[in-house]
């Protein structure tokens, strides 16, 4: 069931302005779904969750939770809760009363309240602070409380402004994974903001990429990284091998030489994107020139220079992997190469 419905939301700063922040946006949020919005500096995903939150007027559409149009409903009454990068926790007042704020605005007795906040810290990995000061909480235990406290009035709908945007990678790695069970199991519907790829796709069950204020893709993790809708979202998506081509009877003919592409795919003048995946070193092949390898953990990163055609991202294993300066050969694995859709204006 839908819970959250944009419908043709515009958003226009100044009645001259050519620029939209927000250009026509359709969006659906279903309960309990987790949806997490992705998208470069200026692309108008801080705008959404502003627009749904009731922080920004919109200039044309509807914003709709549960059905009922959105517009005039101030802040408090939209039964949303939010949650952002810097957390906004009181510093002069204690976890216990950081996490109790939303309920005592809303009327919520002591014990009620203590009993929840209780249950929350526990939920969050923080039994037993509600004393604690926040001034000597890391960041990761800060986060923890901003998340305790956004949840502890039981919104409908939980927003995220790059929540996990101001720690370490490796503690963002940790949280993460948190979030996302502690989500499944409280049955939060969440609308998230996050620069952060890795996030968006370990967090989301949907995926939104924005660009110039319109949706350019949405889909689960593994339909947008599987079939990027575009060479916007190839790039956005870091993907590097993206060649003209021109397509027939399975092939596609590039600067790299005849590339087969899968089955079905359209053919024509395209654009074709092969991932990292797909460029295979082996015995015979397009010649290449190994300029640089990086060591990820699972894999070793390659950019190799062809004799012809630009210069190729692959990946191959720990065992055996080329130096810099080698000479390999490569072929394209088809379940690997993408025929992307035209852009559009």
């Amino acid at each position: 069931m839908t819970l959250l419905q944009l419908e043709g939301v515009s958003v226009r700063f100044g009645e001259r302005a050519a620029q939209y922040a927000l250009d026509d946006v359709d969006l659906a949020v279903d309960e309990h779904e987790v949806v997490c919005v992705l998208g470069p500096s200026g692309s108008g995903k801080s705008t959404l969750l502003r627009v749904v939150a009731g922080l920004q007027r919109v200039s044309a559409g509807q914003v709709l939770l549960g059905g009922a149009d959105q517009a005039g409903v101030p802040v408090h009454r939209r039964g949303v809760g939010l949650m952002f990068q810097d957390h906004q926790l009181f510093p002069h007042r204690d976890v216990g009363s950081n996490v109790s704020f939303g309920l005592r605005v809303r009327g919520a007795g002591r014990a009620a309240s203590a009993d929840r906040v209780a249950q929350l810290l526990e939920l969050v990995g923080l039994p037993g602070a509600q004393g604690r000061a926040v001034a000597s909480l890391s960041g990761g235990e800060q986060q923890r409380v901003a998340l305790a406290r956004a949840l502890a009035p039981s919104p409908r709908l939980l927003m995220l402004d790059e929540p996990l945007g101001q720690l370490d990678r490796g503690l963002r790695e940790r949280l993460v994974v948190e979030l996302r069970g502690l989500f499944s199991r409280l049955g939060t519907t969440v609308l998230a903001v996050t620069h952060d790829q890795g996030e968006a796709f370990a967090l989301a069950d949907r995926v939104v990429v924005m660009r110039d204020g319109r949706i350019a893709q949405a889909g689960t993790p593994l339909e947008v990284w599987q079939r990027p809708a575009s060479e916007f979202v190839a790039r956005f998506l870091g993907f590097e091998n993206v060649v003209p081509a021109v397509v027939a009877d399975g092939w596609a003919a590039t600067a790299w030489g005849k590339v087969p592409v899968p089955a079905g795919s359209a053919e024509g003048e395209q654009r074709l994107l092969i991932r990292p995946g797909g460029v295979v070193l082996c015995s015979a092949g397009l010649r290449c020139e190994v300029v640089s390898r990086t060591f990820r953990g699972t894999h070793v990163a390659l950019r190799l220079r062809p004799e012809a055609g630009p210069v190729l991202e692959a990946e191959c294993g720990l065992a055996g992997a080329p130096a810099v300066g080698d000479r390999v050969a490569v072929t394209f694995t088809p379940a690997e190469v993408v025929v992307l859709p035209p852009e559009t204006a």
